[in-house]
């Protein structure tokens, strides 16, 4: 479709603004996402919007891609964006939940230095000319586990409560 039918973009000559690009780079991907260009097109076309001064220069990319979004589509596009930072909280509660339960997992798992273990560092300790009590026995170690499983858990309560929430306000 010609610039004419995208008069939701600053006309000819007059100057665009940050959002005016942001939107057209938000149309060149969702063509990218159908299939409409390819990812060489998206990135000479995304290059000449970033680059764009004025209406006619921005619309220009963009000319033979069909009009998806309807006024409504437009409405919710602030909603939309909305949802970036909440999944990248998500992604990244995600990915700490699972680091620390990891931790926990192999701190559980873990029996300690074996008793050749031990000497051999009490060996190098007194090599170097350093003197250290015996290395501990192999044992549970209470504290290394279950703070991290705790911090997992609470992670994972916050991921459900944040995927609860944002369900309730946007059916």
């Amino acid at each position: 479709m010609g610039t004419a039918d995208r008069d939701d973009y600053p006309p000819g000559g007059l100057r665009v603004s940050d959002a005016d690009r942001d939107r057209a780079l938000s149309e060149l991907s969702e063509a990218l996402q159908a299939g409409r260009i390819t990812a060489d097109e998206f990135d000479q076309r995304s290059g000449q919007v970033l680059r764009a001064r004025t209406g006619k220069e921005l619309t220009a990319p963009l000319a033979d891609l069909p009009l998806d979004r309807a006024p409504a589509a437009r409405a919710t596009a602030p909603e939309r964006a909305g949802r970036a930072p909440f999944t990248g909280i998500t992604i990244g509660a995600t990915a700490a939940a699972a680091a620390f339960a990891a931790v926990a997992a192999a701190n559980a798992l873990s029996s300690g230095p074996s008793l050749a273990q031990r000497e051999f560092l009490r060996e190098m300790a007194a090599r170097h000319g350093m003197s250290i009590p015996a290395v501990p026995a192999p044992g549970f170690d209470w504290a290394g586990t279950i703070t991290p499983a705790a911090i997992a858990v609470l992670l994972v309560v916050l991921i459900v409560f944040l995927r609860v929430t944002r369900a309730g306000r946007h059916p």
